[in-house]
Parts: C-alpha cells; structure tokens; sequence
C-alpha cells in the first residue's frame, strides 16, 4: 500500500470508486475516441448498477465523456452540459460476468461517426482499467502513452509494429498481446516512454495488416 492508497485521488466526490473512478473511465474512453462524443449507451454492471445513482456515478461517467477530469466543479451538472454539448446518452442495467463489482460497458459514436466500445472498471483509489477495446482484451491504466493496435493475426505484424516504433526513436515500456482466434484479428497494447507522434501512428495505420490504431496519451487533453 502506498500513500495514494490512503488518501486517495483530488476529485469531486463522494466517493474515490464511484465517482472519481466512473469519471476516469468516461475521459479514457473519450481520450481513445480521440473525438468529440455524439452517442453513448452506458451499461452499468455489479455496484455500479445497484448504488452508482447514489455515489454520482451516472454524473460522472457522463462528465468524464465531455471531457472533463474528475476534480471538474461541473461534474455534477454533467447532464445539463452534456444537452448543451450534444452528447445524447442512456443508461442500462447489465450482467458482465465474473468481473469486479465497479464495471460499466460503453458503446461510444463520435461526430464524425467513429465508434468504440470499451469495458472498463474501477479498482479503488480513482484507478481504473479498460479490459476491454472493440471486443478484444487488454490492460491499459492510462498512465503511459499507449497504442492499441488491432491487426491481422498473420506472420510478421509484431516486427512490423516495433519496428516503426524504433525507427522513431520510441521506446517500449510494456507490451501486451491477445488475439480472438489463429489467423483471426489479434490486439497489440503498447506503452511507451514517449509520447507517440502523429506520423509514427499514421505510419502504423497504413501499414499492410493493420486495421485500427487508438492512440491514448498520458497528457490532458
């Protein structure tokens, strides 16, 4: 245990798990959306669907939506912001398995018309995980610059990847690999010591067997 343990995140409360935790998880998602929210359907599982109304954790996960990080005086008013801002969203209830208790699945469409789909939880302290993206599992915290690359499960993708990484001088930290099927898609998540420029990662888009790179950088956006 260490200090951030005890005392926890600066937010707008009441409580670190419900409300900072659901915030951080609806700005990673926009954060990964890399675009305005136009359409979220929110589905709350465990203790977020039986107590999360009460902590402000339906507020907050809608503010973290919009953008705002979870100290934000606006949190509360989240809603009102939202309609202001064009963010239509609804909530569910719903059953994701064996899985911790503060976890909500989030269907997201930009304005542009992008989609993502994230499962993500809270696990105390204002820290959170996505588990998963698109369907495919990962670990991503936010706190490296992280890539998520979803790609053909064929020969040589991985050496492709890492490949450019190094020819721009970017260094990796973790790396985290899963795949839905042999020779399906396959997901790399990648965090880095640097932040990854917008040529690297478009360098990485156009690249033979790449279908999507997401992009979360651990600066405020």
């Amino acid at each position: 245990m260490n200090l951030f343990d005890i005392v926890g995140p600066v937010m707008v409360g009441p409580s670190s798990s419900h409300t900072a935790g659901a915030a951080k998880i609806g700005l990673i998602s926009y954060r990964l959306l890399g675009e305005k929210v136009k359409d979220a359907k929110i589905y709350f599982h465990g203790s977020f669907e039986e107590t999360g109304i009460g902590h402000g954790s339906d507020r907050a996960i809608v503010a973290g939506l919009l953008g705002l990080e979870c100290d934000d005086p606006r949190i509360p008013h989240s809603f009102a912001v939202a309609l202001e801002q064009g963010l239509h969203f609804t909530f569910s209830g719903i059953d994701l398995g064996d899985i911790h208790p503060n976890s909500v699945k989030l269907e997201l469409t930009g304005i542009s018309g992008k989609t993502l789909e994230i499962i993500g939880n809270s696990i105390g302290g204002g820290r959170i995980r996505v588990l998963e993206i698109d369907g495919l599992a990962c670990n991503v915290n936010g706190e490296r610059p992280t890539l998520i690359v979803q790609n053909d499960d064929t020969p040589g993708r991985i050496a492709t990847i890492t490949q450019i990484l190094s020819n721009h001088n970017i260094n990796i930290a973790t790396m985290q690999l899963d795949r839905d099927n042999r020779g399906g898609h396959a997901v790399m998540v990648i965090e880095t010591d640097q932040e990854v420029p917008v040529l690297c990662r478009e360098e990485l888009k156009q690249s033979k067997g790449i279908l999507k790179v997401t992009y979360l950088s651990s600066k405020e956006s």
